[in-house]
């Protein structure tokens, strides 16, 4: 798990620190020319912000998916089979306005009887299952292994170095952003009490001439702050979230005597299941994540409400696996295994994690969802990495030999196409990831019937989920594997030169990121689909 910051906080480190603080006449879109699409030079509109995964290259400049183009040239009335999409990770919001008509339900189960009445091995899982219980915050599974004190694990002197460095790491982040934040804390007050009003504009702030070293100090920290596109409040706002993230690394992911497992099984005992309850939803508030995931894969379609999922005939199987945290081996193995035995043909993973004591569990569920015709789409990490060299785990394959041909790892796009396309943070590898998809300041659903913008691999992964789901359900004949073929062989190939790893002085060719060396694209997927017989 990696926590990014936006762009304010560096500019503020600079600032307030530098002061001492389909059919045959469609046509695919054409990929021989597509390295010479124009640049966007305008900003992105509102409503392109809210939608840009679903715009396209070609008519829009803006490397989205082409999902809406997909709707009105070829799915138009077209009607397609139910498809379940299994999404892995934190609780979901069931009842959200723009989720609750697309919630799965185990029919064949009573509610609240206190019965399995399926004989699943699960007892009341109306819409999914939590293998979490009651829990939230975890340790990072690297920080597990040194609290087990198994020595005997071949990486625990790594996790131990690792560990070392990490704390003092983000001790050190604490102390900084606590001074930055004071600096803006200050400076407003002090503009405030300078101006004589609690509310300014940077006309404001311009006119202002004062021998006070400490006035133009504000003055130039507001001016920074103004840079970034932020104004005061919202940076006050931005560094208060900023250090309660680093509060709970420390005080949950890399404290050593958390006990966050509190469903009373073995996490050793593969075998050892049955543990957890029924309740999917998210146990507070600032659990986001996965109604974020669901919403891009399945929001409901134009019913005038926030967002638009990428796929209309889905049913969303909520699985809660994922806790504030790493999540835990035996977890994912049996979420997959449940997905796939309760009728999943597609499965969302947005999570993954450095260290995997039980990872041949994991990758033995994977093969066991390939085995049984199920497509799992998984994110490629937020480490800015090669993963072609750095371990990142669920992997589906041992030294590059798969033990699936339905399992699509995912990176992640911004809405700026040429050399900042990838983003930032986004892993990659030529051998371990798959294609690139929309990630970026995502706008999707979160609790309680509200919506925000998220980045992540995480969120680029459910919109090739939800691009799986849309072959399944208009070309439901075509195996598990034919759609992993057809999302990576329909994608547009891009050559262009894109920097990686937000590091200005990496530079590589889009084509060397991922095995397609291509951007996920719905409305060639169902061109492409429509052709196999």
């Amino acid at each position: 798990m990696k926590l990014s910051y936006k762009p304010l906080i560096t500019l503020l480190f600079a600032g307030a620190l530098a002061l001492g603080c389909g059919s045959s006449d469609i046509i695919s879109t054409p990929v021989e020319n597509i390295d010479s699409s124009p640049l966007k030079v305008t900003a992105l509109t509102e409503a392109e912000k809210k939608n840009w995964g679903h715009l396209d290259l070609e008519r829009d400049t803006i490397p989205g998916m082409a999902v809406d183009r997909a709707y009105e040239e070829i799915i138009k009335n077209k009607k397609g089979e139910k498809v379940i999409v299994a999404v892995i990770d934190s609780g979901i919001d069931i009842d959200h306005e723009d989720l609750d008509d697309v919630i799965w339900t185990n029919t064949d189960e009573i509610p609240n009887n206190g019965k399995d009445d399926d004989n699943n091995g699960y007892v009341d899982d109306i819409h999914g299952w939590n293998f979490l219980g009651d829990a939230y915050d975890e340790q990072l599974e690297y920080v597990r292994m040194i609290a087990s004190e198994d020595t005997s694990n071949p990486r625990y002197e790594e996790a131990k170095a690792l560990y070392e460095s990490e704390y003092q790491t983000w001790l050190g982040r604490k102390t900084q952003y606590e001074q930055i934040a004071q600096a803006v804390k200050n400076a407003d007050e002090t503009l405030k009490k300078h101006l004589g009003k609690d509310s300014y504009t940077m006309e404001d702030i311009n006119g202002i001439t004062s021998e006070d070293q400490s006035v133009m100090q504000a003055v130039q920290i507001a001016k920074n702050v103004s840079a970034s596109g932020s104004s005061m409040a919202e940076a006050n706002d931005e560094l208060k979230g900023a250090l309660e993230q680093i509060n709970e690394r420390l005080n949950a992911h890399l404290n050593k005597d958390l006990k966050g497992r509190t469903t009373g099984d073995d996490i050793n005992d593969l075998s050892d299941t049955g543990y957890g309850n029924g309740n999917v939803k998210h146990v507070k508030k600032s659990e986001a994540h996965g109604t974020h995931v669901a919403g891009i894969i399945a929001a409901e379609r134009n019913n005038g409400l926030g967002a638009n999922g990428v796929a209309n005939n889905v049913e969303i199987m909520a699985i809660r696996a994922v806790p504030n945290g790493d999540e835990y081996d035996k977890d994912v193995a049996l979420a997959i295994r449940y997905a796939v035995d309760n009728g999943a043909k597609v499965i969302n993973g947005s999570f993954g994690k450095s260290f995997s004591p039980h990872s041949d569990w994991v990758r033995d569920a994977i093969k066991y969802a390939s085995d049984n015709d199920v497509v799992i789409v998984h994110a490629a990490g937020n480490d800015s990495k090669d993963v072609d060299v750095e371990p990142n785990f669920p992997d589906d394959n041992v030294d590059f030999v798969e033990v699936s041909n339905t399992y699509i790892r995912v990176g992640s796009l911004t809405s700026d196409y040429g050399s900042k396309m990838v983003s930032g943070f986004s892993n990659y590898g030529k051998r371990n990831v798959d294609i690139f998809a929309p990630g970026s300041s995502v706008y999707s659903t979160t609790p309680e019937n509200e919506y925000d913008f998220k980045g992540g691999t995480s969120m680029a992964a459910p919109a090739v989920a939800g691009v799986a789901a849309l072959i399944r359900s208009y070309y439901p004949k075509l195996t598990a594997a034919q759609v992993k073929q057809v999302i990576l062989d329909s994608g547009l190939p891009l050559t262009t030169k894109v920097v990686v790893g937000g590091d200005a002085s990496n530079v590589k060719p889009f084509a060397e990121l991922s095995s397609s060396g291509k951007i996920a694209n719905a409305f060639n997927a169902l061109i492409l689909a429509s052709k196999i017989k």
